[in-house]
């Protein structure tokens, strides 16, 4: 797939998407800007709700693919849930379908299989093979979101890439992270080649930097064009010696989700 000139991005002002705005651009993309806040230092960028559906169709109308990381990013009450990730995700498909676009690249989550255990020494990666097990009700957002994109291909014919995110930040700060880390740079790579690889379909990948402690197989990813050029294991030393390894036996170990399995916010008593 040629590389599309005008890619919208939802989500601009979030922790990902202010990363994204500096390191899309040189691989020859013009962003168009969407986030239910101000864009610090973007006059041009849409200040608008998911909800608000005729701001989302003028933002979406011209795009040549949206790159999807709008929505609550961690967890929180069902109904809040509701709104952003789940409504919102369908306002911003039928947007889509509504403009002719053919190519998301959404942000999905670990969390979407966060009951799921990671693997120990020796054990094969993790493929995106296996079934939903969501950790929360943002992770169970991420699994409807991956749905509705197969959907959405089967019915509308709008291809998608669900990119399985770990954890997106200039390094790791935790050593759960060590496996799951996504360097800023390789998650700009991911997306560009989630852009621009033909004939993807609905495809589900795990976005993660080349980490020595990786969980995941990134073989689907690397299919896509996506060569990781980074390691959490630089920080591995200073993180162990802080935190200590990880106790596979620890049920916040145990599980891919980590602490979204045994301590989820929000949640009611009971739950």
């Amino acid at each position: 797939m040629p590389v599309p000139r005008t890619v919208l991005l939802t989500g601009a002002a979030g922790g990902i998407g202010t990363r994204m705005r500096e390191l899309l651009p040189p691989y020859g993309y013009a962003l168009r800007l969407f986030d239910a806040r101000p864009v610090e230092g973007e006059p041009d960028a849409v200040t608008a709700d998911l909800s608000d559906t005729a701001a989302l169709r003028e933002a979406v109308r011209g795009a040549d693919a949206i790159v999807h990381l709008a929505g609550i990013s961690g967890e929180a009450p069902f109904g809040e849930i509701l709104r952003a990730n789940i409504e919102g995700t369908h306002h911003l498909y039928e947007a889509a379908r509504a403009a002719g676009v053919r190519r998301v690249v959404f942000a999905s989550s670990n969390h979407a299989v966060g009951f799921a255990a990671p693997p120990r020494p020796g054990e094969p990666l993790l493929g995106t093979g296996g079934p939903h097990r969501p950790d929360t009700f943002y992770g169970l957002s991420k699994c409807f979101g991956e749905d509705l994109a197969q959907l959405y291909w089967d019915r509308a014919g709008i291809e998608t890439v669900s990119v399985r995110i770990g954890s997106c930040f200039p390094e790791p700060t935790t050593v759960r992270m060590l496996s799951t880390w996504l360097s800023p740079a390789d998650c700009a790579r991911l997306l560009h080649a989630a852009l621009t690889a033909p004939e993807v379909g609905h495809t589900v990948v795990y976005g993660s930097s080349a980490n020595t402690r990786l969980w995941w197989d990134l073989a689907p990813a690397r299919a896509l064009g996506y060569e990781p050029r980074d390691d959490s294991e630089r920080y591995a030393g200073r993180l162990v010696a802080e935190q200590g390894e990880p106790d596979p036996d620890d049920p916040g170990h145990a599980c891919l989700g980590g602490t979204f399995c045994t301590e989820p916010p929000d949640w009611p008593d009971g739950l």
